[in-house]
């Protein structure tokens, strides 16, 4: 039954989506300083993407599955430079005032940087059929099936954001200007070092 598609779909969603990662470091570091709802379009930016590929696992389209996976070495290469970037430019900045502000823009621009990082990440793809095999799904003729496990898996996903920056962003009003720049520096080595670790397995493999 679809609903059944739809739970395991939320599963998976959140099974990709609550390991920490450099995604999961953005999100934190952008509820603090810009509010839940700039964490949680950072986090909806990377449930977009889960949707995506969970289509392309469950719908089991192999031609793009395999283009993907095909393309790993410049996908890698993008998001690994763009991390870097990210990193430097978290690294760099100057805390906000910790007062309820929004840039022009910013929404859009949590949103649509983190969509392109996740999906520059082929291991996403590769996790989504790994996850879905293991659920004994794979590829269902049912559309109306497969279409609930991908609505599953954004829903779970989104979820898991949700939850993260609004449970980071209670304590937004409590962070000095001082810990906000350790934060800032803190977060923007880790998401460089993400960064050129994803650089390093393109070198030395």
């Amino acid at each position: 039954m679809p609903i059944n598609f739809l739970f395991k779909g939320v599963i998976i969603g959140l099974s990709i989506a609550a390991p920490v990662g450099p995604i999961g470091v953005l999100c934190i570091r952008r509820s603090l300083a810009d509010g839940r709802q700039i964490g949680l379009a950072t986090g909806l930016g990377a449930a977009t993407a889960d949707a995506i590929y969970g289509a392309v696992a469950g719908f089991g389209l192999t031609v793009i599955s395999k283009f993907l996976v095909g393309q790993k070495f410049w996908l890698s290469l993008l998001g690994g430079l763009f991390l870097c970037y990210l990193g430097v430019r978290t690294f760099i900045s100057q805390p906000p005032e910790l007062a309820a502000r929004s840039r022009d823009g910013g929404l859009i621009s949590a949103y649509l940087s983190t969509l392109f990082l996740t999906l520059t990440n082929p291991m996403t793809i590769l996790s989504f059929v790994a996850v879905i095999a293991g659920f004994g799904l794979g590829a269902s003729p049912d559309y109306f099936s497969a279409s609930a496990l991908v609505a599953g898996v954004f829903i779970g996903s989104a979820l898991w954001w949700l939850i993260l920056s609004s449970g980071v962003a209670l304590f937004r009003s409590q962070i000095s200007t001082g810990w906000m720049k350790a934060i800032n520096r803190l977060s923007g080595s880790v998401i460089l070092a993400f960064g050129l670790y994803a650089l390093s397995t393109l070198l030395f493999k």
